[in-house]
């Protein structure tokens, strides 16, 4: 099955939650997958840089985990060639904890009795986000005073491939 579209998961909503008092078990979520983030540092680790750079968010809303790692593949593959794996520290500072659920959408004959009293379905796991609320730092990324315009080069390649509108935050 194909991935949705991002917008149908963007706004942040508290999710329906089963609670069951007889059966416990079945209050949890299970088959959660693993996020496809799975690199959260990059660059020389205890380097010592004189440059602090944050990409913070405008808004309230959810990123997906791999709207993350496509950003994080974008921004380090330019830090990579312009700057080399010695010059700079990328961290990403938010981790993808908020499951993601779908219905399945019936389709066929017999779909209408299919979808009747489905309210509130449970649905099944599909994926994990982020919810970043408004002025919530998403990355960090030291560089030294030099290579200023490389780094806010790359965080704006980065904030391209997520859903939500951000700032740059230099800091010394």
């Amino acid at each position: 099955m194909a991935l949705r579209p991002g917008r149908t998961v963007r706004s942040i909503e508290r999710p329906y939650t089963r609670v069951s008092k007889k059966v416990p078990r079945k209050s949890y979520v299970v088959g959660v997958p693993f996020p496809k983030t799975r690199q959260f540092e990059m660059g020389l680790k205890d380097g010592v840089f004189e440059i602090t750079c944050y990409l913070v968010s405008e808004d309230n809303a959810q990123i997906r985990d791999n709207a993350i790692e496509a950003a994080r593949v974008i921004a380090h593959k330019f830090l990579e060639s312009k700057l080399g794996s010695q010059n700079y520290f990328m961290k990403i500072l938010v981790y993808p904890h908020h499951v993601l659920r779908e219905k399945p959408i019936a389709t066929g004959a017999g779909a209408d009795r299919y979808s009747r009293g489905m309210a509130q379905a449970f649905g099944k796991p599909v994926g994990t986000a982020v919810q970043a609320k408004k002025g919530k730092k998403l990355v960090m990324l030291a560089v030294n005073k030099k290579n200023l315009e490389v780094a806010k080069e790359a965080l704006k390649k980065f904030s391209s491939k997520i859903s939500v509108r951000t700032r740059i935050i230099v800091s010394e």
